[in-house]
């Protein structure tokens, strides 16, 4: 995997999605960093926090839809209202089990979205990603 992958945030309600894509991230890449949120405001809030610090902005973000007190889609707007430079390498997937084809849509159309996926993450889905969005990047 490609060196500028250094982090992956999480962002899922469901604890058991979480520990099963984190098993994979790892087999993947063990040396990938990853943070979990099973609440979005407080992703949000690590976003802030780590753009006014030294570290580096996570350079992917796998997104659930459907999540109690901020769901996907609110963490979206929320973000699009973020500063410039505390986006500007990050790569947000929506990761759900949203079987709604309108979720895929809307996904689609929004620009800070760069893919969607079904649930369960695998390692060849990560294997794509990195390829589709990180091999060109330094």
């Amino acid at each position: 995997m490609k060196k500028n992958l250094h982090t992956i945030i999480l962002i899922d309600d469901n604890e058991a999605d979480n520990f099963l894509h984190q098993i994979i991230i790892k087999d993947t890449d063990e040396s990938i960093q990853i943070v979990t949120f099973q609440n979005a405001e407080k992703a949000l809030l690590h976003l802030t926090q780590q753009h006014s610090s030294d570290t580096p902005p996570p350079a992917l973000i796998l997104l659930d839809i459907n999540m109690p007190a901020m769901n996907g889609w609110e963490f979206l707007e929320a973000y699009k209202k973020l500063d410039d430079a505390c986006k500007k390498h990050i790569v947000i997937v929506m990761l759900t089990t949203s079987p709604n084809p309108d979720d895929e849509t809307k996904a689609r159309n929004n620009p800070d979205v760069r893919d969607f996926i079904s649930k369960p993450l695998s390692s060849e889905i990560l294997e794509k990603l990195v390829r589709d969005y990180f091999s060109t990047q330094l």
